[in-house]
């Protein structure tokens, strides 16, 4: 059990780095947040509300993929859980790749005073936004 309790602690380490970027957390409890904040249109909240949708089946599928590869490996060696550890991060490395994903989507939908507004949020939180290209095509 003690193997299984350090590769939790590890795996918890490696999710703690990935927070340096700003997310806005679509799918998550913030919807209401984010909505308000940035004064979402009618539009946009369809939006919201149809990719948090779209989320949460993605990543379903990655929890439910590293519930059974921790359940199959409850007393595994240290050496098999080492293997293990590898397969869980890219299950929450592809989670982390579908909020990012989601995220991106929602900024490309922004105005520019929301995007702007997003900028300063993340700057004030010393966080690393998520750049979109806000340039026009002029074709």
């Amino acid at each position: 059990m003690k193997p299984l309790v350090y590769f939790l602690f590890l795996i918890s380490g490696f999710y703690g780095t990935a927070q340096m970027d700003c997310i806005l957390g679509v799918g998550g409890r913030d919807n209401e947040t984010i909505t308000k904040v940035f004064e979402l249109t009618e539009e946009q909240k369809e939006d919201l509300k149809n990719w948090s949708a779209e989320l949460k089946i993605r990543n379903d599928i990655f929890k439910e993929r590293a519930e059974y590869l921790m359940k199959q490996n409850e007393d595994s060696s240290p050496e098999v859980l080492i293997e293990v550890s590898k397969k869980y991060q890219s299950f929450i490395d592809s989670m982390a790749k579908n909020v990012h994903m989601m995220d991106k989507r929602l900024l490309e939908s922004f105005t520019q005073t929301q995007y702007d507004r997003y900028l300063k949020l993340c700057n004030q939180m010393t966080l690393r936004p998520i750049y979109v290209n806000r340039s026009v095509d002029e074709n």
